[in-house]
């Protein structure tokens, strides 16, 4: 049996209420695999951006403790450039090589401490600007729910708090548990796009017109050879506006949607049949094996050999 993975999530002046809560729900319902602890930085109570303060149970030793550490994101009227000496002497708890999730503006906190140099990053939408005009030498991608540059993974803003963690669990334990935790916390265990889905844009000329029903129709029937020109077909749209809307609404062109919902629906089997490869692509709609490794390696940087081996092992 494995051992339970312990997550401390880190709580500083200012924090968002919702967010510092998220890997509390998500992690606690994965079966009891992992523990979730918060602390702040010197074990006395902490302010959030809301009308009340919390009182943590643990200091910052308990972060010397953590298999991943959470740094939880703050209101952007505290964030500087440089960390209050309570926060770096925090960080100096963590063990090398220690998992660090930021949510939010957490990884405002992340790139102060010298933790992102050298790496790509993201943070909410309307804090880009602000985080490249401070730290002009991070590889910043604001477009993107989540970056995982491993051992350091960042988010965007609030919910995608739920996205990074769910992506956690589906690393440690597979796509079958993170489903499951999925469920039990009502939220979709994956997100087609990216944030500019969510950054505000002037209103579409006809608002009722969107290409939601028609990426149902299509996951529905991804072993097809689906074209443009059927998804607009289906949409009752111009291929030209199909494609406007489509990537207004979610961040990514129709044809890169399919390759990322195909990919989804190939890990997925790979964890849970044992067809072969060949068979896998037939079914998500690769033409042939060779297209989906290709695919599945230009995703995640594997072969789906090497990707069955350690879900299904860790299944």
């Amino acid at each position: 049996m494995q051992p339970v993975h312990r997550v401390v999530v880190l709580a500083l002046d200012g924090f968002y209420p919702f967010e510092l809560g998220i890997p509390s729900r998500i992690f606690g319902a994965a079966d009891g695999r992992y523990e979730v602890l918060t602390c702040t930085v010197d074990g006395y109570p902490v302010r959030s951006n809301a009308d009340f303060t919390i009182t943590a149970e643990h200091g910052p030793e308990a972060l010397a403790t953590a298999d991943t550490v959470v740094v939880a994101p703050i209101s952007p009227s505290c964030v500087t450039a440089e960390l209050p000496h309570e926060v770096t002497a925090a960080l100096r708890w963590i063990r090398p090589g220690t998992r660090i999730v930021s949510i939010c503006t957490g990884a405002f906190v992340l790139a102060a401490a010298g933790l992102l140099d050298g790496r790509k990053a993201t943070t909410h939408w309307r804090q880009a600007d602000r985080f490249r005009r401070m730290f002009p030498h991070i590889a910043l991608d604001p477009d993107v729910l989540f970056v995982d540059d491993d051992p350091i993974l960042t988010s965007a803003g609030a919910a995608s708090g739920v996205d990074v963690c769910l992506h956690v669990v589906r690393k440690d334990h597979g796509s079958r548990l993170a489903n499951t935790v999925a469920r039990r916390c009502v939220v979709p265990p994956f997100r087609d796009g990216g944030q500019a889905q969510y950054i505000e844009q002037p209103v579409p000329e006809n608002e009722a017109a969107s290409t939601a029903a028609t990426r149902a129709w299509a996951l529905e029937r991804l072993g097809e050879p689906l074209t443009l020109a059927d998804l607009a077909a289906h949409a009752r749209m111009s291929r030209r506006t199909f494609a406007r809307r489509f990537n207004d609404e979610v961040g990514l062109s129709p044809g890169r949607w399919l390759i990322q919902q195909r990919v989804t629906r190939a890990r997925d089997l790979l964890e849970s049949s044992d067809l072969s490869v060949d068979q896998i692509a037939g079914r998500v709609g690769f033409a042939t094996g060779t297209s989906l490794r290709q695919h599945l390696h230009a995703a995640i940087g594997i072969s789906p050999q090497a990707y069955r081996r350690t879900f299904q092992a860790a299944r």
